[in-house]
């Protein structure tokens, strides 16, 4: 891996390239991911946004038709179908839905061998830091998701001279990022690890969840749709006014991912009124969809979702690295996943928790 000072010297060669040398940088809050931001001030006053993807800080990224085995071997950006950062990835994804009339960072110069790009400033209204009109807001975001569903993606996307492959999000990849809790929460909370049997318990209830939501991977999800992630765009018009972020690993899936991201979100409180609102309009956008079943899988796979985030991401992150915002997240997620394990269906899984992590080990302020 390269030294922090042969990257700064790439990433100034780059902006020099790119007639932006004498710009002012100012780096951006960072999150989980190995991706740098920096807002850069021409000296017109233009404000842009220079996006910095080492590629060497992450694992490899499946081609088609590689196998499970072969997926397990390059890491786990090839088993969990991420895009490894990719700025190919990036450009492609967010031409394909600036054609649709969404909004996405215009991409100008960059160099996808190196990671490195400028982007269209879209600001810094974060839906995270909305609170007027709560019910307009998640509308427009339900109906850029409804129009996106209207109609299956393609196998591959291509824009801007950029193409990438929407994998389906498959039972591997679910598993990559579901199986992890095992490890990294009980590490967290001063756990015991959980035995072989506990372990094989856990993945026998989830699977039917999993096939179900394999079953049901027919439209494009952004994979990451929620409240620090979403712009909100008010002098743009109709879908337009939400913009999009940080959809690079995008996947043919379930259209319950992305709702349930935006409507059960770690990162800030979504009034249960609000979240029942939204999935009434979006069925009501979607009148071909049966209501109860997709209820029943939204309420499952955002059980699996939490679980996940709780363990790959917050959990992962605060053993590593002692990040600390993520423990903040930490209760809410738990809620959310204590709600969704009341469901039709859920009883062995709560069961499971029950046993296995006790209520005592749920709570940030519990890690050892």
């Amino acid at each position: 891996m390269s030294e922090p000072n042969d990257r700064e010297a790439q990433r100034v060669a780059f902006l020099s390239d790119a007639g932006l040398g004498d710009a002012r940088r100012l780096t951006l809050a960072g999150d989980a991911s190995t991706r740098r931001y920096e807002r850069l001030t021409t000296r017109n006053g233009e404000s842009l946004i220079l996006m910095d993807q080492p590629p060497a800080d992450e694992s490899g990224v499946a081609a088609p038709g590689v196998d499970a085995e072969g997926r397990r071997a390059l890491g786990y950006n090839a088993e969990a179908r991420l895009a490894g950062g990719s700025v190919a990835a990036f450009v492609a994804i967010a031409g394909w839905l600036r054609a649709r009339g969404l909004s996405t960072p215009v991409v100008g110069p960059r160099d996808t061998a190196a990671g490195l790009a400028v982007l269209e400033d879209m600001g810094d209204a974060v839906f995270a830091t909305q609170t007027q009109d709560l019910v307009g807001l998640y509308g427009v975001a339900v109906d850029a998701l409804a129009e996106l569903h209207a109609s299956a993606p393609p196998e591959v996307i291509e824009a801007d001279g950029e193409r990438w492959p929407l994998f389906a999000y498959d039972a591997q990849a679910y598993r990559a990022g579901l199986d992890p809790f095992l490890d990294w929460w009980p590490r967290f909370a001063g756990l015991p690890s959980p035995a072989a049997e506990a372990a094989a318990e856990w993945r026998a209830l989830w699977a039917p969840v999993i096939t179900r939501a394999e079953a049901g991977a027919s439209v494009f999800v952004h994979r990451d749709y929620h409240a620090e992630n979403l712009l909100w765009l008010p002098q743009r018009e109709e879908l337009a006014r939400v913009g999009m972020l940080d959809f690079q690993d995008a996947v043919r899936g379930h259209p319950a991912w992305d709702l349930l991201h935006l409507l059960q979100d770690a990162r800030r409180d979504v009034p249960v009124e609000l979240e029942a609102a939204m999935l009434d309009r979006y069925l009501a956008a979607r009148p071909q969809v049966d209501p109860g079943a997709f209820l029943a899988d939204y309420n499952a796979l955002a059980a699996l979702n939490a679980a996940r985030i709780l363990g790959r991401v917050f959990a992962r992150q605060e053993v590593l690295f002692r990040r600390g915002r993520y423990t903040a997240f930490m209760p809410r997620t738990w809620r959310h996943l204590e709600r969704n394990l009341e469901g039709e269906g859920m009883d062995g899984l709560r069961v499971w928790f029950d046993r296995h992590v006790p209520k005592s080990a749920r709570a940030a302020e519990n890690r050892s």
